[in-house]
């Protein structure tokens, strides 16, 4: 039985007991399994980011744990609707953190990577700035009403725009033909042209990368991976229990909680580091780039173990278990794999003293 066929409904993800707000996950839970059942997948699942998305804590506020939690729940219940769900949340972060607020009824991405090629360029001219150029890696621009992107405002320096996607001057260009991943294929990303459209700065320039709270939404992200590896350990549990299990079954379920816990674990003890910023051993890139890091291979592991404990079966005939384990593949490979845990090691080098 899957969280969608439960009739006690999809369980939520606890990071940390007393599970503070636990009536407001469970909320989340079930309105996430709706919006995992609709027609329209992303729409539903950006209704319920631009209706709950103000409810939810901030980073580094002494809930984070909490709001960490939510995404996990996100990620258990449907990687599709969280992958959605999370830059709104994301932005509404950044905006705080620059003493904005989003306008109602609006939904939001967070577009800052770069590719080769053309670069997208701001111009200001007193108050007002314009946006020309091409942005690569723009996840539902053709869904989303606004978005936070970065901008070249030199040679050398970008900035952050936040800007209205629906004016004149916008053009995402079509997936077709060019997004042909198995996982999470509903939430295609894809470039975006932008010429001579209006942008309102937020932030000096440089502050988006350099703000504690790029490292905080980067761990958020890593919640949502430790929520799918909690979907697929949960499918795993509930094939091992249709049998007597023997010692074989028991080892792979043993792994299975050994790679949750120290997941959870690190989850827990980033969000406490991330609500005590003033406590001893709080370095954001640090934290950032070890948390994912544990993240990424507890998921590994749980794909693997999971493969080996179930075989093809559920692979080849449960929609949902195989869609999942693609959405999770895909999703979990922003962690650099290799060259994240090396940059771990150059940050450890760096510090004379160490963190041990």
């Amino acid at each position: 039985m899957t969280d969608r066929e439960d009739p006690a409904g999809p369980r939520t993800v606890v990071l940390a007991a007393p599970a503070d707000g636990r009536d407001a996950l469970d909320d989340l839970a079930c309105k996430a399994s709706r919006a995992s059942r609709a027609d329209d997948v992303v729409g539903c699942a950006l209704e319920l980011a631009s209706s709950r998305g103000a409810g939810l804590p901030r980073p580094g506020h002494g809930r984070t744990v909490e709001l960490w939690s939510a995404l996990a729940t996100l990620g258990a219940v449907d990687l599709t609707v969280a992958r959605a769900v999370e830059p709104h949340l994301d932005a509404l972060a950044i905006l705080a953190e620059a003493d904005r607020s989003a306008p109602p009824d609006t939904t939001w991405g967070v577009y800052a990577a770069e590719g080769p090629g053309k670069r997208l360029r701001a111009t200001g001219n007193g108050d007002r700035w314009v946006l020309d150029g091409h942005k690569p890696w723009c996840s539902l621009a053709g869904r989303v009403s606004h978005a936070l992107i970065t901008a070249w405002v030199d040679d050398s320096t970008r900035r952050l725009f936040a800007v209205d996607l629906r004016q004149d001057g916008v053009e995402p260009v079509p997936a077709k033909g060019t997004w042909v991943g198995h996982g999470l294929p509903l939430i295609t990303s894809s470039g975006v042209d932008l010429t001579g459209v209006e942008a309102d700065p937020v932030g000096e320039n440089g502050w988006y990368l350099t703000r504690p709270g790029f490292a905080w939404g980067g761990i958020g992200v890593a919640a949502i991976w430790y929520g799918g590896a909690v979907g697929i350990a949960r499918r795993v549990v509930e094939q091992v229990r249709k049998r007597e299990p023997d010692q074989i079954a028991e080892l792979h379920v043993g792994r299975l909680d050994l790679a949750l816990a120290s997941a959870r674990e690190a989850l827990v003890a980033a969000a406490g580091a991330v609500d005590s910023p003033s406590g001893p051993g709080v370095f954001p890139e640090l934290l950032e780039v070890r948390t994912r890091s544990q993240v990424a291979d507890a998921v590994d592991t749980v794909i693997q173990v999971a493969d080996h404990a179930m075989g093809p079966a559920p692979l080849a005939y449960d929609a949902e278990h195989a869609q999942r384990v693609s959405d999770l593949r895909l999703y979990v490979r922003q962690h650099h794999a290799e060259r994240d845990v090396a940059a771990l090691g150059h940050q450890v080098l760096a510090d004379e003293q160490g963190p041990w």
